[in-house]
């Protein structure tokens, strides 16, 4: 386990003041044993001990007065997993037993087995082995179990990994076994090459490929090319026989190429459904997506064609970008019957809600529109915002509160895993953190579950309430669910920067909920998920401070650099708070694309038609949070319309135009009730959850 203490706010381990606290801790060990430590200095004494053990060093010098210390199981763990090659099965099994049912009980248990695998010591390895610890090892159990002259049998062995697209390598000799043994035959083989394909997994289709008679996998190559290379494959279409395979093949091709470009697709669709004799079904999908798509890219006849697909190719999509494409058009008779095809289920959101009220506005309705407008303004979301605004009410916000519980946050205290949890936070090692509180956190009732997000965020951490608010509908926790965490550091920055605090502190928000160690698949991090370049450009434009990309961990790097990158990306796009939010969710260069496109349109009928689902539901989430963090600030918010300026008016960003009236219309559900007395044992642990 490799653990690093990351850059952050709090005070950084260096290698020279390492060595000092060794030097001083072994000099004073004697003397330490008969005071008892403060918090802060179990810390620091953790701190050294578990460096030492990391490095496979003797830590048991360090850790005196530290067994009552909760994070002390982690320490023997780190040293027994340094020396994995080397521990000996009774002393595994003495930890296991010691602290069963841990953390670093289960990643040292992770540890024994791996290394057991490695070396084939399949006895040993189903000594140690537990289900549940992953496909690794679910498919190392396996090769014991083959190793051991067992056979495998599909439905009890592998009927589960099979749905899985990727898996590690030590899948292979089972999958090899599998093959050998006869259980991999043509169908389910294709059944796999089909899920792969759903995924995008070009790599696992090819492997399928080897398990097929030759013929067939040569059907399953074109399936894999027609996701590697749609053009390409789409140009050779016309010399393939028609056969099921092929006629997959060209359908996931063609769906590929309408989603980078609508109009070559439907040309090529023309052609190629002349010579392959695809069903009903597979016609009228193919039909969906090219009309979809042509929607998308403004292409014409868009409504049109949207309304005259079938009822069996109607999906959501379709219906949602017909009433997307006939708003854009400025057609409000085709927006109001595209409205109406919508299901009830779809009419539940608020975005649509709007655009009902709106058209009707439109069409001149107006006590439709007053009524639709005024139930919207309950709401304290975009489309609640955006309609509070049309009609001139003010904002509805109703926020509740967690009650302060003395009793509540002792017995809080008293659960071993949440006590992991806030000492791994207080120590900067976040992810360590979060997976102390994710298996705690599940174990208790939902009472408890508030309480312990609201002592959380009173310690600091406060992207807990962010996630678990979030996950459970009780969104009027607005106070916990919208933190002004660094509070002067975000205002000071975003002043300099010559922004908008509040919207400085909606981008935070949107971007990680305030989880400063955040790192995306593109190697954006922190706080406002800043890429090392852009960050070090940013510095060299603005005179910041930055030391590399670990820096960016650091909320006092991040979030001055992040509000001058956002403030000279709104250089590019007038100033226009929506119009640069969705730039810095898509990029600039898609941005500045769909303004080519849509630049004739209203900023809230080019939200409405902005291509990227991601992105439209970014931008609404940003305003919606910038006017939720001015309310925060100040009080009463800004008005969100004012955040609107049309395409090409210029807008000062640093702005401070008048602000709204708060009530609350619809008061917030009760609190949940609090327990009377605290428990007198630790919930039992659980299975790690996800956020």
């Amino acid at each position: 386990m490799d653990i690093r203490f990351p850059a952050q706010r709090r005070r950084r381990i260096r290698s020279v003041a390492i060595l000092a606290v060794l030097a001083f801790v072994t000099g004073t060990a004697a003397q330490a044993a008969a005071v008892a430590p403060t918090l802060q200095q179990q810390r620091d004494a953790f701190r050294t001990a578990y460096t030492a053990a990391q490095a496979g060093k003797a830590w048991q010098p360090f850790a005196k007065g530290l067994e009552g210390y909760p994070l002390y199981p982690y320490l023997e763990a780190a040293a027994l997993q340094h020396d994995i090659q080397t521990a000996t099965a009774t002393q595994v099994d003495a930890y296991l037993a010691r602290y069963a049912g841990t953390i670093p009980a289960q990643q040292l248990r992770k540890a024994e087995l791996t290394w057991l695998a490695q070396q084939k010591d399949w006895t040993g390895f189903r000594h140690f082995y537990q289900p549940g610890l992953g496909d690794a090892l679910e498919c190392a159990a396996l090769q014991a179990q083959l190793a051991q002259g067992q056979r495998l049998e599909f439905t009890r062995d592998l009927a589960d990994l099979w749905q899985q697209t990727r898996l590690p390598t030590a899948c292979t000799p089972v999958l090899h076994a599998a093959f050998t043994q006869g259980l991999l035959t043509p169908a389910r083989v294709w059944e796999r090459i089909e899920h792969a394909a759903d995924a995008g997994n070009t790599g696992a289709i090819d492997a399928a490929s080897a398990w097929l008679p030759a013929s067939d996998a040569a059907a399953a190559k074109r399936i894999s090319d027609a996701l590697r290379d749609p053009a390409r494959l789409l140009k050779d279409a016309p010399a393939f026989a028609d056969t099921p395979h092929n006629r997959e093949a060209v359908l996931r091709a063609l769906q590929r190429q309408a989603r980078r470009d609508s109009q070559p697709a439907i040309a090529t669709w023309r052609q190629l459904s002349r010579h392959f004799a695809f069903d009903r079904e597979q016609r009228g999908q193919m039909e969906a997506v090219l009309a979809t798509y042509n929607a998308v890219d403004g292409g014409p006849n868009a409504v049109q064609r949207l309304a005259q697909l079938p009822a069996a190719a109607q999906t959501d999509a379709t219906r949602e970008w017909r009433v997307r494409a006939a708003v854009a058009s400025g057609n409000w008779k085709a927006a109001q019957a595209a409205i109406t095809a919508l299901t009830p289920q779809e009419m539940q959101h608020d975005e649509w809600r709007y655009w009902q009220a709106r058209v009707a506005q439109k069409l001149g309705n107006s006590a439709t529109a007053l009524d639709g407008f005024t139930a919207l303004a309950q709401q304290a979301t975009f489309y609640g915002f955006l309609a509070a605004d049309r009609v001139k009410l003010p904002y509805s916000i109703c926020p509740a509160t967690v009650a302060p519980n003395a009793v509540m946050d002792s017995q809080l205290d008293g659960v071993p895993g949440l006590a992991r949890a806030f000492e791994f936070f207080a120590l900067d090692l976040l992810p360590q953190a979060r997976r102390e509180w994710d298996r705690a956190f599940a174990d208790l009732t939902p009472a408890q579950q508030s309480q312990a997000v609201a002592l959380a965020s009173r310690r600091g951490w406060v992207d807990r309430a962010v996630f678990a608010f979030g996950k459970s509908g009780d969104l009027h926790y607005y106070a916990l669910r919208f933190p002004l965490a660094d509070q002067t550091l975000v205002v000071n920055s975003a002043r300099t920067a010559g922004i908008n605090p509040a919207w400085a502190f909606a981008i935070i928000r949107a971007e990680t909920a305030w989880q400063p160690d955040a790192r995306s698949g593109a190697n954006a991090r922190g706080l406002m998920q800043l890429l090392p370049g852009t960050a070090k450009l940013v510095a060299r434009r603005s005179g910041l401070p930055y030391a590399g990309a670990a820096s960016l961990y650091d909320p006092a790097i991040n979030i001055p650099l992040g509000t001058q990158y956002l403030a000279q990306l709104a250089l590019r796009f007038d100033g226009s708070p929506w119009l640069t939010s969705a730039a810095y969710n898509a990029g600039p260069g898609n941005a500045e694309r769909w303004l080519d496109a849509r630049g004739n349109l209203d900023p809230e009928t080019f939200i409405l038609t902005i291509p990227f689902k991601e992105t439209r539901d970014y931008v609404t989430r940003v305003l919606s949070f910038a006017t939720l963090y001015s309310w925060r600030l100040h009080g009463r918010p800004v008005a969100l319309t004012s955040r609107l300026p049309a395409i090409g008016t210029p807008y000062d960003p640093a702005a401070d135009p008048p602000r709204k009236q708060v009530v609350c219309r619809t008061p917030p559900p009760a609190p949940a009730a609090t327990a009377s007395a605290p428990a007198t044992t630790a919930p039992a642990p659980a299975g790690s959850a996800k956020r």
